[in-house]
């Protein structure tokens, strides 16, 4: 094992030795090199004549570029964004999104948590978390709907063991007795678990409760008192797009952190949906533990540096461009006003298909699952129709895009369906219902 690991973990393991047991294989053999990218850093900021440490083109001490990319990037200095990036991600970036999450989530307050490390979208850092903490035969907790590349991640990727409860109770509430059910028989069977709280959820549209929130933390914190190390992966994809009073609107990253020794709570986050920038592929990685002595910095740095090294080995560094333009446009006078309103115009349109699904009309074709928050809603149908039957006669016939999920779910994306438009969406759903 490289020396640069073996410090790494040895920090690690003196801090808390549960997180080290948590690595998987790859995790523990993961280190930040100290070659081209770490000298280059040392040279970056000191005086120095000539600095040839970094493989780019320069001219003029600023990085070649042609006059057409440069004019697309209006008002940037093309030495902000033409550069490689840290494999960290950029350090204003960095400071600056950790800043966002304790605004955004009140139960953070007084607590340590790691700085973000940058990754190229959220989908690449549930990648990197995979490398970094999941391994053959590993178990990991999800809902059986899901987002379906979580198995090509977790899975086929990895070769983990998915295993999956119920979303949904009978009460069409958050299923915490088959949740806690689930925990507990994987937490008989395995010294560490993996269980991944999506919310607001995909495909679904939901959110949970408050009190749903207390009782999931409660059931963490106990099987951890247990004995059983637990990695809390906390995918806030959509994070801050809900629509109902009552619903939680902090992350649950922000109870779990620092909540118990056996507990590593990691939130994988971005600019992708929080900012509408689909496109620009800008995530994080933060990590959120508690250690024996209180002090988590030597432990966070170690976590940050191995996390740092797997960007490194995978993809190098998240796009300098992309990442400064995210900091530009959180940093933006006009950014919250901006972000609201696009917040609302979402927010009319799920508020529109509840009310257009007050209709009896529908009661005999379909049903809508419980839905708060988020991109998305799904559908149940009720007659021998499968989904995917549906889904290609709308298609094919109508002219209509849904995603079949299972057997008898459609998702319908209504963050791509104008509102006026809602209405006649789910009437040639119908339609096309009674036809087949």
């Amino acid at each position: 094992m490289n020396p640069l690991a073996e410090d790494l973990n040895h920090i690690i393991k003196k801090k808390n030795p549960s997180i080290f047991s948590m690595l998987s294989s790859l995790g523990k053999e993961a280190f930040f090199p100290k070659g081209i990218l770490s000298q280059s850093a040392e040279a970056k900021g000191k005086a120095y004549k000539f600095n040839a440490t970094i493989g780019i083109v320069t001219e003029n001490n600023k990085p070649m570029f042609i006059d057409s990319v440069a004019s697309a990037i209006n008002g940037m200095d093309v030495a902000d964004y033409l550069t490689y990036a840290s494999s960290y991600g950029m350090p204003e970036l960095r400071k600056r999104w950790r800043e966002l999450l304790f605004d955004k989530n009140f139960s953070l307050s007084g607590k340590n948590i790691s700085l973000p490390v940058t990754t190229a979208g959220v989908t690449n850092g549930l990648s990197i978390f995979a490398d970094m903490f999941i391994g053959k035969k590993d178990v990991i907790i999800m809902p059986s709907m899901r987002w379906g590349n979580y198995n090509m991640i977790f899975s086929v990727r990895k070769g983990a063991n998915i295993s999956l409860y119920d979303l949904f109770s009978e009460n069409k509430r958050f299923n915490i007795k088959g949740f806690e059910k689930k925990i507990k028989e994987e937490a008989v069977e395995n010294d560490k678990i993996t269980v991944v709280l999506n919310f607001p959820h995909n495909p679904t549209g939901y959110s949970i409760s408050e009190e749903e929130a207390d009782l999931i933390v409660d059931i963490l914190y106990k099987t951890a008192e247990a004995g059983t190390n637990i990695i809390a992966l906390i995918d806030d994809a959509y994070f801050g797009l809900v629509y109902e009073e009552g619903i939680l609107k902090e992350s649950l990253f922000a109870r779990l952190a620092g909540l118990h020794k056996n507990i590593l709570a990691v939130k994988a986050d971005g600019a992708t949906k929080e900012e509408f920038v689909w496109g620009l592929r800008v995530g994080f990685i933060t990590y959120g533990c508690k250690v024996f002595d209180d002090d988590c910095s030597e432990l966070y740095e170690a976590l940050e540096k191995k996390t740092a090294g797997t960007i490194r080995g995978a993809i190098s560094n998240a796009s300098h461009l992309s990442q400064r333009l995210v900091l530009n446009i959180i940093d933006s006078a006009t950014h919250d006003s901006e972000k609201e309103e696009k917040f609302n115009i979402l927010k009319r349109r799920a508020l529109k298909i509840k009310e257009v699904l007050k209709s009896p009309n529908y009661l005999n074709a379909f049903e809508a699952f419980p839905f708060n928050s988020g991109y998305f809603m799904c559908i149940k149908l009720k007659s021998d129709i499968t989904a995917e039957d549906l889904r290609q006669a709308l298609l094919n016939g109508y002219g209509v895009g849904l995603i079949a999920v299972g057997e008898k779910n459609l998702r319908i994306a209504f963050s791509s369906i104008n509102e006026k438009d809602i209405p006649e969406l789910f009437d040639i759903i119908l339609k096309c219902v009674k036809k087949i």
